[in-house]
Parts: structure tokens; sequence; C-alpha cells
């Protein structure tokens, strides 16, 4: 599977990707806006990790514009916003999940990627 993990903040972009190998997935492209994501996804990846808290596009307006390009990708907003209605915005828009970032972020993604593995 390929991975484009899109955080405005490097040690989160750093961090989620050291876990995808760990994992055992290597197929990781990393960004820090959603314009550079948007703009490559003729690279026609499977999953999508979006932060939330971005400029100028956050990660539900980009979430939004790729679901009209590739509506098939899983989409993960990853968020240390804590604010529920963003959340159910994201699963509104078509979030494959939200994931709180903080202590259990890794394992969630294990957890959701697992699942994704085993639908395939």
């Amino acid at each position: 599977m390929k991975f484009f993990i899109v955080d405005d903040d490097h040690f989160s972009r750093m961090l989620y990707r050291q876990h995808l190998l760990n994992l055992g997935y290597s197929n990781n492209v990393l960004f820090d806006n959603g314009f550079d994501c948007i703009k490559k996804l003729d690279l026609s990846p499977d999953v999508i990790f979006l932060d939330y808290d971005m400029q100028p596009l956050n990660g539900l307006d980009t979430m939004q514009i790729i679901k009209q390009y590739a509506p098939n990708i899983r989409l993960l907003i990853i968020s240390g916003n804590e604010d529920k209605k963003i959340a159910e915005d994201a699963k509104k828009y078509g979030a494959y999940a939200f994931i709180k970032k903080g202590e259990k972020d890794l394992e969630m993604i294990s957890d959701i990627l697992a699942t994704i593995q085993h639908a395939a």
C-alpha cells in the first residue's frame, strides 16, 4: 500500500512515517501542506493521513478536494484538536477514521491499517 502523510508539523510527519516503516509499510510520501498533496494524487495513494490544523487548507478542506478527484482513497484525519465537531465533520465528509493525536494514536493507526489490510 502507498501512504501519503500530510502534516505541517515535522515531528508528526516523521513519527507517523517511522510507525509505518515499523509496520512494514515503506511506500510513504510526506507533505507539509494539503496543496502539495492534492497536486500529487496522480501517484495513487491508498491511504492519506491528514492533519486537521494546517494552513492555508485545513485537513477537512483538503479531504473534500481529494474526495472529488479520488473518492476511493481512505482518508484518516489526525488532529490534536479535541473539538467533537471536527470529528463529526470528518466522518460526514467521508473520512475513514478520525484519530486524536496523543498517547493512543499509533495504536489506533495500527488497528485501522490491520482492518484495511484484512478487508483488501
